[in-house]
């Protein structure tokens, strides 16, 4: 049998409970930005690590690791999803759509094209380190060989 009036203890849990401090304390982090939730992870784990390791699953929940972590909704998915499909779909117009379908063709192969560049680039500047490093071992060798002695003890 509860004695207590209902709104008795209702207020006296909403004015200053425990997740009354909780949600203050999550609105204060999100205005300070990601660097506050990492800096709270990482202190966290210095003076009690299964704090740190429920701010980890916190923040991986609540998607708060992402760049625009305070900025995207779920609507905001939507219409970049919706964006994206509906970029895909014929317009109704011929000479558009083969246009369009041109376009996104050459864009492709000219991604392509310069991944393929990036790569030779890559790979000649791999070589070329390599080749520096085989010289300057050649070098070490030949000059180890010239002062070192030959035999003689």
């Amino acid at each position: 049998m509860n004695t207590y009036p209902a709104t008795a203890t209702s207020t006296a849990r909403d004015s200053g409970g425990f997740t009354a401090r909780l949600r203050a304390a999550e609105a204060w982090m999100d205005a300070k930005g990601r660097k506050a939730w990492i800096a709270a992870m990482v202190l966290g784990f210095i003076f009690f690590w299964p704090v740190g390791l429920a701010l980890v699953a916190y923040m991986t929940i609540t998607n708060r690791w992402s760049k625009d972590m305070f900025r995207s909704s779920c609507a905001a998915r939507k219409s970049r999803h919706w964006a994206m499909h509906a970029a895909s779909r014929p317009s109704g117009n011929t000479a558009f759509d083969s246009y369009k379908a041109d376009t996104l063709r050459r864009l492709e192969e000219e991604q392509e094209a310069f991944e393929a560049f990036l790569q030779r680039l890559r790979e000649a500047k791999d070589k070329s380190e390599f080749d520096s490093f085989m010289d300057d071992r050649a070098k070490g060798n030949r000059a180890a060989n010239e002062d070192g002695p030959r035999g003689e003890y």
